[in-house]
């Protein structure tokens, strides 16, 4: 029987689709056309060269900068360790000065032992030492009169009296210091409280 030349026959009496041969042809074809296209194209060997110079030399310069920022970095730690290492130093040179005045009162006062220089000496020096501490910013806490905080003063004792106000400090025993505005150390004070009443 003849067959019906309208009727679809099967892929498998033909054995697979036309796809199956047509791709790869394509595909061989499409491969021949951009070899064709870069050979017929003089400016893309130069193009794809150009590229590579300018990759290469951001390589370059990205590894450059990483370098620079290493350095910097080694230098600021290094400026900080100075820094730290000698951030007492105006503080030394002016206490030196201090600490000549104090030999100068003693040797004074071994020659003369009935003169007063030893006790002038003494009172210049801290005198001296103060103004020191001062230009560093450290200052003495005012504490006698004044309402106790806690936050600067240390009570040790505590002490009745009718003139001042329940925890005025009366006395200061050792006094504190600030450093610009954080407490060094607190100030030892005794505390007043109400009088005690008879009955």
């Amino acid at each position: 029987m003849d067959p019906n030349p309208n009727e679809e026959l099967p892929e498998s009496t033909w054995g697979g689709g036309f796809d199956e041969i047509l791709e790869p042809m394509m595909d061989l074809e499409l491969g021949q056309n951009e070899s064709e296209a870069r050979r017929n194209d003089p400016d893309s060997a130069s193009t794809i060269a150009r590229l590579q110079d300018e990759l290469a030399a951001s390589e370059k310069g990205v590894l450059l900068a990483q370098a620079e920022l290493e350095n910097f970095r080694r230098r600021m730690r290094r400026d900080m360790q100075d820094q730290l290492k000698y951030a007492s130093l105006s503080l030394m040179t002016e206490l030196l000065e201090s600490v000549d005045n104090l030999n100068r009162a003693i040797d004074a006062h071994e020659r003369d032992p009935n003169s007063d220089g030893l006790v002038q000496g003494v009172k210049m020096v801290a005198q001296q030492i103060a103004q020191s501490l001062t230009s560093q910013g450290c200052r003495k806490i005012d504490s006698v009169g004044q309402p106790f905080d806690p936050s600067l003063h240390q009570a040790v004792q505590m002490q009745p009296n009718e003139e001042l106000a329940p925890n005025t400090v009366l006395f200061d025993l050792r006094p504190g210091y600030l450093l610009h505005d954080r407490v060094m150390r607190p100030s030892q004070v005794i505390v007043s409280t109400k009088p005690e009443s008879n009955g």
